[in-house]
């Protein structure tokens, strides 16, 4: 299964977030939970570090099933934007393979 924790700060801003796993719902290369998630994952760290000025730690695991990514100041309204579309998304995926793919707010 695939975890993602969100951490907030005290105002509900997004300060960092992880995900961890690999969802095994078809074999490697046909996971479609797997790929969706990465592409939406990657694709908004990616908006991140083009369209914002926040430069975040981003810490990758080395067989692809983790990444953690953490911001110093969470309070660029851009960056929340992006991270609010990000997990969005997820939630999105998270409706239909919800036996794949869990969201955690900590």
């Amino acid at each position: 299964m695939i975890k993602v924790n969100i951490h907030e700060d005290a105002h509900g801003r997004i300060k960092s977030f992880e995900m961890s796993g690999h969802a095994d719902f078809d074999e490697y290369g046909k996971d479609i939970v797997c790929a969706g998630a990465s592409a939406v994952v990657f694709g908004n760290v990616n908006a991140v570090l083009s369209m914002t000025e926040s430069n975040p730690e981003i810490d990758l695991g080395e067989d692809g099933g983790y990444l953690h990514f953490n911001v110093a100041d969470p309070d660029d309204e851009k960056l929340q934007t992006i991270l609010g579309a990000m997990i969005i998304s997820l939630k999105t995926i998270e409706e239909e393979y919800n036996e794949y793919i869990r969201i955690e707010y900590l």
